[in-house]
């Protein structure tokens, strides 16, 4: 039985409300630590649509928050209170509490300290999944810059939550990082180190499987390059679908969001938008694709082109932020450096030049399974245990 198995634990999340890589980390973490409270600003089932089957029968709590009228449609604004969401929480009985924090401060709650009883302290130890990009100056999921009033106003808010940011950052005893990219943040932002254990990705069984999948799929679809993220700005959807219709290449488009509507009216006949689909008809479409467009912009770690890898397909990414830990050129994908039209489309030409083995590829991804994860995890939480 591990040190882990006597401990109180409890999760903390920033919110329920989006379904990614953040939410899947979480997953993890509760299938690791299952007895384990799940701490939370808000929680909107309605947002999350289908997802939010995958938290129905969690022990989750959620923020005083949740009194505010309309909180659900001003959450956002609503984050200058953010530290106070989650340091209002009675964390007092845990003895290892793991913080899944990205924009919304899940890192500010507190633990047992200096406890008079002489019951060891707890141990906060922080997934870090990126400093948060709008505090930091990373693209984010509205280019919230161009409306000179929410400009002006956001420009304050965040100068007042960058102070905020770093005080609270200090308080947190280990931070893990989700790649070498967001670990270099921790340490320029908030002068701390980091352990950094990347994100785990639900892996198909075999490549038999896959290879059934392909079949399936190209069935089904025939040729077709995908985009899987949300449709949002700092993700650059746009840009795959104006290099699809410029070289009239069949696209399928995964993920919602707002610019949906803007997207429909750009795209031309060979783009089809599939809206978010279950886990099954992704890994179909992973399979069956001719490669993976991922146009995103300094990204934290990038679970997506992993997730695709997995299944044998290739990926054509922007050269920056996590995908440059787990792309090699020329064998499981490739960079484009500039985010425009020209860029891309170069790199899609290149990608049709070279033979890929996608076998060498799925193999390349099992190295991102739950069960690395789970004992990096493990073993870095093991000194939480009291001494007996």
């Amino acid at each position: 039985m591990s040190q882990q198995s006597h401990l109180k634990v409890a999760l903390v999340h920033d919110y329920l409300r989006e379904y990614g890589g953040a939410e899947r980390v979480l997953e993890a973490l509760h299938q690791i630590f299952p007895d384990a409270p799940v701490y939370v600003a808000f929680k909107d089932d309605k947002a999350l649509g289908l997802h939010a089957a995958n938290f129905a029968d969690w022990d989750i709590h959620e923020s005083w928050l949740t009194e505010i009228p309309f909180y659900k449609k001003l959450f956002s604004p609503l984050r200058v209170f953010a530290p106070n969401y989650f340091s209002s929480f009675d964390l007092q009985d845990y003895d290892l509490v793991i913080s899944s924090s990205n924009a919304y401060f899940a890192k500010a709650v507190k633990v047992r300290k200096n406890d008079p009883s002489g019951r060891p302290d707890a141990m906060h130890f922080c997934y870090c999944h990126t400093p948060s990009r709008s505090l930091y100056g990373y693209s984010t999921l509205t280019d919230w810059h161009k409306n000179p009033v929410v400009n002006f106003g956001g420009t304050l808010i965040n100068h007042y939550l960058r102070v905020i940011d770093v005080k609270v950052a200090q308080k947190v005893d280990h931070f893990i990082s989700n790649s070498a990219e967001t670990a270099a943040r921790i340490k320029k932002f908030y002068r701390r180190e980091s352990t950094i254990i990347f994100p785990p990705i639900q892996l198909p069984e075999n490549f038999a499987q896959v290879q059934k999948l392909r079949t399936q799929a190209q069935q089904k679809y025939g040729d077709y390059y995908l985009y899987v993220n949300r449709l949002a700005w700092a993700k650059h959807p746009e840009l795959a679908v104006a290099v699809c219709n410029k070289l009239n290449l069949p696209l399928k488009v995964v993920g919602g969001g707002k610019m949906r509507s803007q997207l429909e009216q750009q795209a031309g006949k060979t783009v089809q938008f599939l809206g978010i689909v279950k886990d099954q008809e992704l890994a179909q479409l992973y399979a069956g694709a001719t490669a993976l467009i991922y146009p995103v912009e300094d990204e934290d770690f990038g679970m997506i082109p992993v997730e695709a890898m997995s299944y044998g397909l290739p990926v054509i990414a922007h050269n920056s932020g996590g995908p440059r830990e787990t792309i090699k050129q020329g064998r499981n994908g490739l960079f484009f450096a500039e985010l425009n039209v020209d860029a891309l489309c170069m790199a899609i030409k290149k990608s049709q030049e070279i033979k890929f083995d996608s076998l060498k590829i799925y193999k390349y991804a099992q190295q991102f399974s739950f069960s690395e994860f789970q004992q990096k995890i493990l073993r870095l939480t093991a000194g939480s245990a009291p001494q007996s």
